[in-house]
């Protein structure tokens, strides 16, 4: 059984600080986007997000900050998702942003069918590991190498831990656009809209 984890740990800085996964587009929150395209996938969702967690209680959904102190990045809430699929009975997690609400309706699927212990998406030859299936039994590793080796880059990892890719065509748009500026909100807008 898989759990579907999404990231939204981080800070927003290119926003301005704004919450990215509450911004709505056309009435949707891109959160709810990204839930409606991933719950249909997996067998359960967590949101990994830091701060208050009751601005995200309308999702229903259960929400756990980062167990690593100090925003190590994207690591620390796949390490959360870990964690929380442990204490659930869950052997694999599947990982994917708050902020890009176009990935695939057969990513658990085709990540999955990799095979082995980790897997990332790519698209157009571009990896995408915050896009990945973990299994839980790399909890422990990847808590050593945040906490004691300061590993904090999700690419690197992925590349040095020999994570199968898993490519995507990205045309006629990229399925793993993600929303970082202001300028991304239109463009998105003009992608829903196609």
């Amino acid at each position: 059984m898989v759990a579907g984890i999404i990231l939204a740990g981080g800070l927003g800085r290119r926003m301005g600080g704004l919450d990215k996964p509450l911004v709505e587009i056309d009435g949707l929150s891109l959160l709810d986007r990204v839930v409606a395209a991933l719950a249909p996938q997996v067998d359960a969702v967590m949101l990994n997000a830091n701060g208050d967690p009751a601005r995200f209680s309308r999702f229903g959904l259960p929400v756990e900050a980062d167990s690593i102190p100090g925003h190590a990045g994207p690591l620390a809430g796949v390490l959360a998702g870990m964690d929380w699929a442990v204490r659930q009975g869950l052997s694999h997690i599947v990982t994917v942003a708050a902020d890009t609400p176009l990935f695939p309706a057969d990513l658990v699927r085709r990540l999955g069918s990799a095979g082995g212990m980790l897997a990332i998406a790519a698209s157009g030859g571009r990896r995408h590991p915050v896009f990945g299936w973990w299994s839980v039994a790399l909890a422990g590793r990847l808590r050593r190498a945040i906490r004691d080796d300061g590993v904090r880059r999700i690419n690197g990892l992925t590349a040095d831990w020999g994570a199968t890719v898993v490519d995507w065509p990205d045309r006629p748009a990229d399925p793993f656009f993600n929303v970082n500026t202001p300028d991304d909100i239109v463009r998105l807008k003009n992608l829903l809209g196609s």
